[in-house]
This record gives C-alpha cells, sequence and structure tokens, in this order.
C-alpha cells in the first residue's frame, strides 16, 4: 500500500462512516452556515460576517481535530494501525496519509461554507487568498495537533468527549459563540490557539503573526507525535 492509497482510504472511509459525518460534517457546516445567517436576518449584515469568520474555528475543531482524534482512536483500539505498520509504509507515511486526508475534507467543507453563506449575502473576507492560505494551514495544523493529541486518549468510547474542551475553547476564543466577556488573562491565552490564529488572519488581513504562531503549534505537534501510541493500552 502506497502513501496515496492511504489517503483515498482514510477519505472513503471519513465519507462511509455515518455517525462520524453527522458529527463531522453536519453539525459544524450546519453552525458555519445556520448562525450567520440567523445573525443577518436579527442584527446586521457585519454581525454575521464576523459570526462566520468566528465559525472557522468551530470547522478547524470539529472537521480537524476532533475527526482525526476520533478515527486515529478508534483505528489503534481496533489494532489497524498495528496491521498497516507491519506492511511496506513508514510510521510517517501511515500518519502523513491520514492528516493529509483529514486536511482536505476540512478546506473542502470550509469552502462549501464559503460558498453557502456568500450565496445568502454574507460578506466574505476581502482577500480571498489570505482567506484560503490561512484555511489550509489551519486544517493541516490542527489535523496534526488531533493526531498528536490521541496519545493522551485511554479508548476509543473516550476520544470525542476528550476533544470537547478544545471544541469550547477554540469557539469561546474566536467568538464563533457570539460575544462573551472573559478576563483579560483568559482571553489572551485563548488568543495564542492556532485556530484563534487563523481566524485573527481571516479578520484583520494580517498574515505575519498568525503565521508565526501556526508554525508554533506545527512544530509543538510534530515534537509531540514522538508519544504517538500505534497501539492500545493494557489493562
Amino acid at each position: 500500500m502506497s502513501l496515496t492509497a492511504t489517503y483515498r482510504l482514510g477519505t472513503r472511509l471519513f465519507w462511509r462512516d455515518k455517525p462520524m459525518l453527522f458529527a463531522s460534517v453536519v453539525t459544524p457546516v450546519g453552525l458555519a452556515v445556520g448562525m450567520p445567517l440567523l445573525m443577518r436576518q436579527v442584527v446586521s449584515p457585519s454581525a454575521a460576517a464576523a459570526i462566520f469568520q468566528g465559525s472557522l474555528a468551530i470547522l478547524l475543531s470539529i472537521t480537524a481535530f476532533m475527526n482525526i482524534v476520533v478515527t486515529l482512536t478508534t483505528r489503534r483500539d481496533q489494532l489497524v494501525l498495528k496491521r498497516l505498520r507491519a506492511g511496506r509504509l513508514t510510521d510517517a507515511q501511515i500518519l502523513l496519509g491520514q492528516i493529509a486526508s483529514t486536511a482536505t475534507q476540512t478546506v473542502v467543507l470550509i469552502a462549501v461554507c464559503a460558498v453557502a453563506v456568500r450565496l445568502a449575502g454574507v460578506a466574505l473576507p476581502q482577500n480571498p487568498l489570505l482567506f484560503a492560505g490561512a484555511a489550509v494551514a489551519g486544517a493541516v495544523v490542527s489535523s496534526l495537533l488531533g493526531a498528536a493529541y490521541t496519545a493522551v486518549i485511554p479508548r476509543t468510547e473516550l476520544a470525542a468527549a476528550f476533544t470537547m474542551p478544545v471544541f469550547l475553547a477554540a469557539g469561546v476564543a474566536a467568538g464563533a459563540m457570539g460575544p462573551i466577556p472573559l478576563p483579560s488573562w483568559l482571553q489572551a491565552a485563548l488568543d495564542l490557539l492556532p485556530t484563534s490564529a487563523v481566524v485573527h488572519a481571516v479578520r484583520t488581513g494580517e498574515a505575519a503573526l498568525p503565521a508565526l504562531n501556526l508554525a508554533v503549534w506545527a512544530v509543538v505537534g510534530l515534537v509531540a507525535l514522538r508519544w504517538f501510541r500505534w497501539e492500545p493500552r493494557r489493562s
């Protein structure tokens, strides 16, 4: 099996897993499209645009981060990863195939949401190239961090629960759930999240600091992969 085959396998399994499709596709897309449309009707078009920009954090934390956490944890506990390692693929190729597949699906869903809200009259970011670049970089980094995060999850049944704090922190930090007053120290800490960097780049048009933030998180994820577990824990 080649790296390309691993990528295609991850993509096929992603779209065939109906329970995960609801959690990692229907839910985030519904929020990313529905909330801006609601804000446009109830508040203002500018508020709708701000909510859509913040909803990128929801898409990244669910479709990228949570999805790969649940997927890799499940395959680890089912010994699928162990069997893949017995073939010709290296460890890096196995992980790279899954990370690339997850990131691709995330970028596709972001694009679908962007088209949907634009057709509904919600303004998109003024710099489309920066928007696309931030979405791709955020998807890759979130998928990478999700793969590394699986090391702390004891078993498959707890995978989704272990990702909820990340989802909540990302959504609150980006304002995807509306304006929530936070202590200044907490807001400053949440602004360091990679999802916050993506939203900041899209909202302000600034690229340098968000790129630095994502680069640091990418290094953290690569280092943390040293503790990636290929087999379930022995009880």
